[in-house]
């Protein structure tokens, strides 16, 4: 929803209905009339970095992929570490990790270990200030792109609990995000028939009918419905770097076997894919490169599946004292 969104509120292009989202949405806070830096604000008035790219001297281990040297990094996460913007209160302590073409890694960990904030991070939250560290996405510094820039360069991030837009149906509000993706990429933009051509497989991805995209986003969705339409966006839009936080939550497994299925036909050597999650059940659908153990806003431990089956059976304490 994420992704989706952020270049359909930058584009120059209006819908023939205002967009207007609830005050409360868990779709950024950045929505509501005090926050609100997509567009409006210049990039001096963005939180101060404390260490640019070029000033990072970590020695700091960093996660890294499958150890394959011919793979090319699509995310590198150095020292990164952030507060919560109003209170300071530091969340992220030192993320190091690195995700490689073509790869899927799986965070896990406690309930405020720093998961989900981590990934607001990486798309862009105003919520949180990176006060230390670098994120490099495709050779490029991210942390010197506004929000819509990093969808556009080709970060997704599909939230837990996603909103919904009333008086905005499916197919309008995916036409415009992936217009706005092709102008950034040079390309034409596609004419409603045109687009409809483009979508209608993708639905099958999904296990959707046809008449959900004349449906509102998201309003009056099961939870499934929701999820799905997630990765009908992702699928849609075409993402470098799908990050995927909690999407197995709320899901019966024939839901998140179908998740799952159109996640895995998604992937390509050169896209990837950063999943958060409590549960190991998801890893059985989609296999991970690696899994990283996430504890008091750092990266504690990384390995195979078998690291997921371990903190299933034995807990936390386990994978500490491994």
């Amino acid at each position: 929803m994420a992704s989706a969104l952020l270049p359909l509120l930058s584009s120059s292009s209006s819908p023939s209905r205002p967009l207007c989202l609830p005050s409360n949405s868990s779709l950024f806070t950045i929505l509501s009339t005090r926050r609100l830096r997509l567009c409006c604000n210049s990039r001096k008035n963005r939180p101060h970095v404390t260490l640019r790219l070029s000033a990072i001297d970590s020695t700091a281990p960093l996660s890294k992929g499958s150890g394959d040297d011919s793979k090319k990094p699509l995310l590198e996460v150095r020292d990164l570490t952030a507060v919560i913007a109003e209170t300071k209160q530091e969340i992220l302590k030192g993320v190091n990790l690195v995700v490689c073409e073509g790869e899927v890694h799986a965070i896990m960990g406690k309930n405020g270990s720093g998961k989900s904030t981590l990934s607001k991070v990486l798309v862009g939250h105003p919520d949180y200030e990176v006060t230390r560290g670098s994120v490099v996405f495709k050779g490029e510094n991210l942390l010197d792109m506004e929000p819509e820039e990093r969808s556009l360069a080709g970060l997704f991030m599909s939230f837990q609990s996603p909103v919904e837009i009333p008086g905005v149906n499916n197919i309008d509000f995916l036409n415009m995000a992936y217009n706005a993706r092709r102008k950034q990429l040079g390309e034409p933009e596609l004419g409603p028939l045109e687009f409809y051509a483009y979508i209608a497989p993708k639905l099958d991805l999904v296990n959707m009918k046809i008449d959900f995209l004349n449906r509102n986003v998201n309003e009056g969705f099961s939870g499934g419905e929701r999820k799905r339409n997630e990765i009908l966006q992702l699928a849609v839009l075409g993402a470098d770097l799908a990050i995927l936080d909690e999407i197995d939550s709320g899901l019966d497994v024939d839901a998140l076997r179908d998740v799952a299925k159109a996640v895995n036909a998604l992937l390509t050597p050169k896209n990837s894919v950063l999943m958060i999650t409590h549960y190991r059940r998801l890893l059985e659908f989609i296999k991970p490169t690696l899994v990283h153990i996430m504890e008091d806003g750092r990266i504690m431990k990384t390995g195979d599946s078998s690291l997921a089956e371990l903190l299933e059976k034995k807990g936390y304490a386990a994978i500490s004292a491994v």
